[in-house]
């Protein structure tokens, strides 16, 4: 045997004990009896991140789901509550009611996806249609790739290329570098396409995981202002984000940022319009989405943007925003 060979069977025993089968059960209402049953709507991968009963998947996975159920390696299926979700990042976190497990969770596994290098081994585990713990072996393609998330207007981006198969049902699957620790979660495939296959980096992943696990949800970064909908900016030949309103005591109030209003005789006066956050173009909601996301609260950024088509800059505070 191959030494090649002998690395991936090991990566694979130790880590497939970690990968979970994942089903979205929906209820439906006969047409006739108006009888309600459950049926099972779709399915999915997921792994386990804590010994606590925490359980990774893709928001895709159990969207919709009235209940989720989770089927481990050893034949128990067990409910699972879904602690909380970030569509835009696809992403999802479960718990189980885990009395005790002696398998090593991936949350104690994780590598630092900015590390990852294009040719590296990567392995992906999932139930592609349904058939558990399936393994398939490939490379990295590519990384920072920028794709569509299922929430419009966004893409999640720094995404890992992948040749390793994923098809239907490998979704929320880890997959995994040839030392067996975490690099992504793999999330969709290229329409059309064979062994084009994309995941969410583990960076992304741990830094999510972690904030819905203490706080129910991701915490998001700003300054403290709300914004018009690409379509309207795009409708008045603006390209930038118009800022709509300016919270009260947030840092771009306190900055001298102005919302939109109206003047005296019900005319509209159009906000300032942010063209760029540290140095990045912000031409749209995804881009100063993404802009923060890379930015931790209590950090602080430079802010252009035009006022009566003069531009402007202003070093404005981060702080954490809520809907």
């Amino acid at each position: 045997m191959l030494e090649y060979e002998r690395n991936t069977i090991n990566v694979f025993q130790n880590a497939s004990p970690s990968v979970v089968f994942v089903h979205n059960v929906q209820q439906r209402r006969n047409f006739f009896s108006f009888n309600v049953t459950e049926v099972q709507a779709g399915t999915g991968s997921g792994f386990l991140w804590d010994r606590d009963g925490h359980i990774v998947t893709n928001f895709h996975v159990v969207q919709g789901a009235s209940r989720v159920a989770v089927t481990l390696i050893d034949g128990n299926t067990y409910n699972a509550a879904i602690i909380g979700v970030e569509p835009r990042k696809d992403l999802a976190v479960l718990k189980i009611d885990l009395k005790r497990t002696n398998v090593v969770p991936f949350g104690d596994k994780v590598a630092n996806s900015a590390e990852v290098q294009v040719g590296q081994k990567a392995l992906a585990i999932g139930n592609p249609y349904g058939l558990d713990h399936t393994l398939t072996l490939g490379n990295v393609s590519a990384l920072g790739r920028s794709m569509s998330s299922i929430v419009e207007g966004v893409t999640i981006r720094d995404m890992i290329q992948t040749d390793a198969a994923i098809n239907p049902g490998n979704s929320g699957g880890p997959l995994l570098d040839s030392q067996g620790r975490l690099i992504g979660m793999n999330t969709l495939i290229l329409r059309d396409s064979t062994g084009i296959g994309f995941a969410v980096p583990s960076n992304t992943i741990k830094r999510l995981v972690d904030q819905i696990i203490r706080f129910g949800r991701s915490v998001e970064s700003g300054i403290g202002v709300s914004i018009f909908e690409d379509r309207i900016a795009r409708s008045i030949g603006v390209n930038g984000v118009i800022v709509r309103e300016v919270y009260e005591d947030s840092p771009a109030q306190k900055s001298g940022m102005r919302g939109t209003s109206r003047d005296q005789y019900g005319r509209i006066i159009v906000g300032d319009i942010i063209v760029s956050i540290d140095g990045e173009t912000i031409a749209d909601y995804d881009d100063m989405y993404n802009a923060f996301d890379e930015l931790n609260p209590g950090e602080s950024v430079e802010v252009v943007f035009l006022r009566d088509g003069e531009e402007r800059t202003e070093t404005i505070d981060v702080v954490v925003v809520t809907d």
